[in-house]
């Protein structure tokens, strides 16, 4: 896809700074499991943290298009670090910014795109993932704001977020038509992030379970109506699922990447070449698949289609490229003279996280079977 010379700017300038700062420490931060912290310290300082958000919010400004190249040249050279912009993003600052008040965006997206705390997004619990209706996470109404009770899992940035969407139910009875959104200020009394995932992958990203006891949360902090936050958080994860295929995509292209540097060191038989190219080829389709979801969003239209698209085939790409590129090299891209030990590892996350690959199947289908 030919990008515009912004677009092929904001790449070259992002990439470097990936390169040059990010790259160096991904191998460390793999090892010790420690979250990429000095790596979100350079983001913000940038202010990439706020990529999409307009200016008066803190925010640089630029579009989805973007947002989405930089998730890309973050995840091909340190995946946990893309994770992390990217749930910050998409799913802790999104929500915000398209469903709260003039007030909650002016009170909370500027330090969100400033980068003095992440944000999160609590919807998955030990009983509640693709089923997201299910949640038992519980809000009581109260005269002054809302009551809640309850636990999420596998939550990503919570552990250093200072706000995090939470979706909880009014009424168990009603299912998904009970649920309702709240910005939850971790600073609140009552909110414990309870135990830190130990993972496969993405160990440099942080994972934690959240338990709410009591925990109160005033009436102004609410997210959108009552009752309404199915609806919220769908479209949040909807818009998400482009900053999961640029997070796919980037390691599909380290894959690439490495699989190239190795061919050239040596001669290119034909079972080499062929692999080569299918890897080439996918990663190619998954980029024109992401940013076309992205330009949509920027366009102000309703993407459910095209976000499934982008990020059930680069999410299958990513984990594709790099067994193939591992087929290829051989038990040398086990070790750690190369990434790919590392990314195959980090990919797998893609084909679960933000719906499964047969919830985005169940999502593709019934798109085309509506327009058909």
């Amino acid at each position: 896809m030919n990008l515009s010379p912004q677009h092929q700017k904001f790449r070259q300038e992002i990439r470097d700074l990936a390169i040059n700062v990010i790259q160096p420490r991904a191998r460390e931060y793999d090892r010790s499991g420690k979250f990429v912290i000095e790596n979100v310290k350079e983001l913000a300082q940038k202010g990439y943290l706020g990529i999409p958000w307009p200016k008066e919010f803190g925010g640089l400004g630029m579009d989805h298009l973007a947002y989405a190249i930089a998730v890309e040249e973050v995840s091909r050279v340190c995946a946990s670090t893309g994770l992390t912009l990217a749930a910050h993003t998409s799913l802790g600052t999104y929500p915000i910014y398209k469903f709260g008040t003039e007030e909650q965006k002016r009170k909370f997206i500027p330090p969100l795109a400033r980068g003095e705390y992440l944000g999160a997004f609590g919807l998955t619990e030990p009983n509640a993932g693709s089923d997201a209706a299910s949640v038992e996470t519980t809000a009581r109404k109260t005269e002054n704001g809302y009551i809640l009770n309850g636990s999420k899992r596998f939550i990503t940035n919570a552990g250093y977020a200072g706000t995090v969407i939470v979706a909880a139910t009014l009424d168990r009875k009603l299912g998904r038509k009970g649920v309702t959104c709240f910005i939850v200020e971790t600073k609140s009394s009552g909110f414990t992030v309870a135990k830190e995932e130990n993972k496969l992958g993405l160990r440099g990203s942080n994972t934690v379970e959240l338990a709410f006891e009591d925990l109160f949360v005033p009436r102004e902090n609410i997210l959108g109506q009552e009752y309404d936050g199915y609806r919220i958080f769908m479209e949040t994860l909807d818009g998400g699922r482009i900053s999961i295929g640029a997070f796919c995509l980037g390691m599909a292209q380290s894959a690439l990447d490495t699989l190239i540097y190795c061919a050239k060191n040596r001669e290119i038989s034909q079972q080499t070449a062929k692999a080569i190219a299918d890897v080439a080829t996918e990663v190619e389709a998954a980029r024109l698949l992401v940013y076309d979801a992205a330009i949509t969003k920027d366009q102000g239209i309703r993407a459910d289609k095209q976000c499934a698209f982008a990020k059930l085939f680069a999410s299958e790409v990513a984990v594709r490229a790099v067994s193939t590129a591992i087929n290829v090299i051989g038990i040398k891209a086990l070790t750690d003279d190369l990434p790919l030990n590392r990314v195959y590892r980090d990919s797998k996350l893609g084909e679960i996280g933000e719906g499964t690959s047969e919830i985005m199947r169940l999502i593709i289908a019934k798109e085309v079977l509506k327009e058909k």
